[in-house]
């Protein structure tokens, strides 16, 4: 009988998982969020956050980035991004360069930041179209 309550609870947990939005998911250790690409495409559709490129050199970029501020850049640029408490969303080619940025911009108090897992990488092997200039 405990198995079975323990099976249920799980199934509950797993399925509840599935439902929360990706803005909801628990921000890491250092005060940012990881999305997947899925979830990017899902956020994509009622598009109310600013979307940066931080990769350099440029490789491409995903459709409709806002801007484009290289990672280690990111800090002179704050003038370019919405307000320290609006959702931003940062990618690169990985996610090395935009879990650089990402903790740079906690650093200066964004409450709001998301780095795209995998980046253009995941966003290609997916399947999205990924835009090169």
């Amino acid at each position: 009988m405990i198995k079975r309550q323990i099976w249920v609870a799980a199934t509950i947990v797993a399925v509840l998982a599935l439902l929360v939005p990706a803005c909801s998911q628990p921000a890491t250790t250092d005060g940012y969020t990881n999305i997947t690409v899925e979830q990017l495409a899902e956020m994509l559709a009622d598009k109310d956050f600013a979307l940066v490129n931080v990769h350099i050199p440029y490789e491409g970029e995903i459709p409709p980035t806002d801007t484009l501020i290289p990672f280690d850049e990111i800090a002179n640029h704050l003038d370019e991004l919405p307000d320290k408490n609006a959702s931003i969303v940062l990618y690169c080619l990985g996610d090395s360069m935009s879990t650089v940025a990402a903790k740079t911009l906690v650093s200066q108090g964004y409450t709001n930041v998301m780095v795209v897992d995998d980046g253009m990488n995941a966003w290609t092997a997916a399947g999205y179209e990924l835009l090169r200039q």
